[in-house]
């Protein structure tokens, strides 16, 4: 058999899958072709791309969301960790409504934007001062660009499988399209390996960028050794320790810092503190982020028109004051624990080719075998779940949001388990190749 060949019982159930999705599914088939003539492929955004073609969804409320052919499915996908507040939520429409009234974009400083940095202040270990960006991807490169000016270095770590953004990407160790820094990807969770280079490379490094769990990479958490390495290597040389805490600052109250440690010199965030709009900050230590005192003389430069637009102050204001307290996060941690520890139990007791990797409210389903094998084990559980009422990403990702209560998570789990008795014949195809 060739390494890329499935078995036939997998391959049979899933190209029958597949067929019944595209039935089912028309009038996502139509919003994509008619979006494939003014888009490439019809997409703008590639990671919601998945064969034959992605689901159009029309509109969504609480945990659900409705497809334009009118099927409503419970979201456990979040908008990929950022919608943690679900569809709708009325505080954060009236925040947003309320700042549309007053004004969109003043011309100028405005009232909110201190009030939001005050809050993120208070609960990052790590925060002296931040700045806020549009997204993710330009607070890791202005993070990455004001620890190279700070330490006068140009060496930036990274780590295999790490996602930074669109043009921060080390899955497969590198994109095309990254931006051109003088990166030196390492293996993630390897100790040994960042002392060494750390041994031979520490005087050149600026910077190291770290998610404490691969987003993208398949939610593999860290070690508490690795990054406690990160921490003592950092400081020993002289170079800036950055966390990505863009999915793992709703770990806890104060992110993965706060709840696990260790303190880097640098964080980003994203996501879901613009309260479901585009948002990114960066914040550190006071020395650090005082480079940007645009009141210093050599003051690095940070411009953006919306860095500070109010709709995204006040949405994000109204965020943390309603919906991110400690109790909420820390009950969502819980509930995500169980629903890993469920599944685990599941596919452990079943036999099943598949596995289950996380932390707290951020997981990942991985099929068994070679890449191929991978792909198609999960496609075929994506596929099964959406004719079900269940989405997630067609990678695997489940991102649990506030919303969500036991009745949806138990349906979940118990679809799963229909799931795997259904397919049995086909898994258990795939469990011997593996």
């Amino acid at each position: 058999m060739q390494a890329q060949e499935l078995p036939p019982a997998l391959a049979t159930a899933l190209a029958g899958a597949e067929a019944a999705y595209a039935r089912r599914c028309a009038g996502s088939a139509a919003a994509n072709a008619r979006a494939a003539r003014v888009m490439p492929g019809g997409n703008t955004r590639t990671s919601l791309w998945n064969d034959p073609f992605p689901l159009c969804v029309a509109s969504g409320e609480g945990c659900r969301i409705t497809d334009v052919d009118g099927h409503t499915y419970v979201d456990l996908l979040g908008e990929f960790t950022a919608g943690i507040y679900g569809h709708t939520p009325p505080e954060l429409a009236a925040a947003v409504a309320a700042a549309q009234a007053d004004g969109i974009n003043l011309s100028s400083h405005n009232t909110l934007e201190s009030r939001l940095a005050e809050l993120l202040v208070a609960r990052f270990p790590s925060f002296d001062l931040v700045r806020f960006a549009n997204s993710g991807t330009e607070a890791n490169l202005m993070a990455l660009a004001t620890a190279k000016i700070v330490t006068g270095r140009d060496r930036i770590v990274v780590f295999e499988g790490g996602y930074h953004g669109g043009v921060l990407t080390f899955g497969d160790g590198g994109s095309p399209v990254n931006v051109p820094h003088d990166f030196a990807v390492l293996p993630y969770d390897d100790s040994d390996a960042a002392t060494a280079y750390f041994a031979s490379h520490g005087t050149s490094i600026a910077a190291v960028l770290v998610e404490p769990m691969l987003g993208a990479g398949g939610c593999r958490p860290a070690s508490a050794a690795f990054l406690a390495s990160l921490r003592r290597l950092t400081k020993d040389t002289g170079a800036i320790l950055i966390f990505d805490e863009i999915q793992t600052s709703r770990m806890a109250y104060g992110g993965y810092q706060g709840r696990f440690g260790p303190c880097p010199d640098m964080t980003t965030i994203g996501k879901f503190f613009g309260g479901g709009l585009a948002f990114g900050a960066f914040g550190g230590r006071h020395d650090i982020m005082s480079r940007l005192d645009p009141r210093r003389p050599d003051a690095i430069g940070h411009a953006g028109t919306f860095n500070n637009n109010t709709l995204t102050m006040a949405a994000g204001i109204a965020a943390i004051e309603t919906y991110l307290t400690a109790d909420a996060l820390d009950a969502l941690f819980d509930r995500g624990e169980t629903v890993r520890a469920r599944l685990s139990t599941l596919f452990r007791d079943r036999q099943a080719p598949y596995s289950v990797s996380g932390l707290g409210s951020i997981m990942n389903i991985h099929g068994h075998g070679d890449r191929a094998t991978d792909t198609a084990l999960r496609r075929l559980m994506q596929f099964d779940l959406l004719e079900a009422g269940y989405y997630i990403a067609a990678r695997g990702l489940i991102a649990l949001s506030l919303p969500l209560g036991e009745g949806e998570i138990s349906g979940f789990v118990d679809c799963v388990a229909a799931f795997l008795d259904r397919r049995s014949d086909a898994l258990a195809a795939a469990h011997l190749r593996t």
